[in-house]
Order: C-alpha cells, then sequence, then structure tokens
C-alpha cells in the first residue's frame, strides 16, 4: 500500500499513529514501555517506514521520547506542557474563527454550517471515530476561512501536537452532544461576522475540550 494519502483517506503512517496514540491515552501502553519498530512492524503488518514516521509524529505530541540509540518509549504524561499546548491552541483557533467571521465567504460559510449540520447527525450514531473526523473538517473549514495562509499552518501544525489528546475526550459519556453546542455558539458568530464573540466562544471551546481530557483521563 503507498504511503501516500489518496481521495482523502489517511496514510499508514497516521493510521498508527492514531492507534498508537489510543493505546497511550487509555493506559494500555504504559509510560516507559519499548516501543521496538520491528514488532511494531510484524503487529500491523507493514514495513519499519510507517512506524518510524508515526513514532516521529507521536513523540511531537510528547506521547513517546525518541532516543537516539535507544529506541523510543512511551513518555511521562507532563501536565505543564500539555497544559502549554492546550492554551497556544486556543489562542490560535480564537484567532481563526475571529478572522472567519470577517472574511468567509458565502460559500464558505455555507460548507462550515454543511458540516456542522452532518456532525448534528452524527451524534445519535454515537460513533467517536467518525464523529473526530468531520470535527478535524470543521476546524480545518474555519482555518481556511480565515484566510491567512500563516496562520492556518500554525494551527494545522499545532493542533497535529494536541490532536490525541483532543481525541480522547470525545469518549466521554454526552460529550459529543456537548462538543456540537459548542460549536453552534461559534457557528452563529461567524454566520453573524462577530468577530470577538466567534473567538471568545472558540477560545471556550478549546479550553472546555482540555477540562474534558482530564476527566476522561482521571476517569480510567
Amino acid at each position: 500500500m503507498s504511503m501516500a494519502s489518496t481521495n482523502g483517506r489517511r496514510t499508514l503512517a497516521e493510521e498508527l499513529r492514531l492507534q498508537l496514540a489510543d493505546e497511550i491515552v487509555r493506559g494500555a501502553l504504559q509510560p516507559g514501555a519499548a516501543l521496538d519498530e520491528m514488532e511494531l512492524a510484524r503487529r500491523f503488518h507493514v514495513s519499519r517506514t510507517p512506524v518510524r514516521e508515526a513514532i516521529r509524529q507521536l513523540a511531537a505530541s510528547g506521547l513517546i521520547e525518541a532516543r537516539a540509540h535507544r529506541g523510543a518509549v512511551v513518555a511521562q504524561p507532563n501536565e505543564e506542557r500539555l497544559a502549554g499546548m492546550f492554551e497556544v491552541m486556543a489562542e490560535l483557533e480564537a484567532l481563526c474563527a475571529g478572522l472567519a467571521a470577517e472574511r468567509m465567504t458565502g460559500g464558505e460559510r455555507r460548507a462550515l454550517e454543511a458540516v456542522h449540520e452532518e456532525m448534528r447527525a452524527l451524534i445519535q450514531l454515537g460513533d467517536p471515530q467518525r464523529f473526530h473526523e468531520v470535527n478535524e473538517a470543521f476546524h480545518g473549514a474555519i482555518y481556511s476561512g480565515a484566510h491567512n495562509t500563516y496562520l492556518s499552518e500554525i494551527a494545522i501544525a499545532t493542533r497535529a501536537r494536541v490532536q490525541p489528546f483532543r481525541r480522547a475526550q470525545f469518549r466521554n459519556l454526552g460529550r459529543l452532544a456537548k462538543s456540537h453546542l459548542e460549536h453552534d455558539r461559534v457557528v452563529e458568530a461567524i454566520l453573524r461576522g462577530d468577530r470577538e464573540r466567534a473567538a471568545g466562544a472558540m477560545h471556550a471551546h478549546i479550553m472546555t475540550v482540555r477540562e474534558e481530557y482530564e476527566l476522561y483521563v482521571g476517569s480510567l
């Protein structure tokens, strides 16, 4: 299978990263556990190339420590670093939402509404994985709608680091519906062209995501 992503499908490395990130966040892989490339390649029936890339991505999120000549191990969670990542993410996404309220075209606003409605339908299915995937598209639409390429690049890079922690909180009971209500406030403000309200609603949403992640970890 090619490592290149085709028609929107995730690459092998991305699939591996999501699987391993889930296991780490859930505690199936404990802090200090060694991650052997050959063993992981055999387990997932892939070559070592996507395994190496997945490990590199996980290291960027702080979920593992990649040690030169000694392999990679599951990292001890660093609460201060994670708090800092969420703090920056909240500011970046708030800025994107505020600019999107001012700059989104009519077509972009309609597309945002369509993704938002798709997420509403997914709540009834209770599928955290699919909800997470469409949630990525929702936030991506807001990044694009800010019409600032540099800001979008920074937001996407930061989101990639925080993604495993954001994704985990969708397992909390009732979280899909609550997340959608938070999105309601963001969408409403963007559609009204209210920059200040859009930024505030998005900032509050991301900080709630952090709280929900902490609740999830505390329940394990």
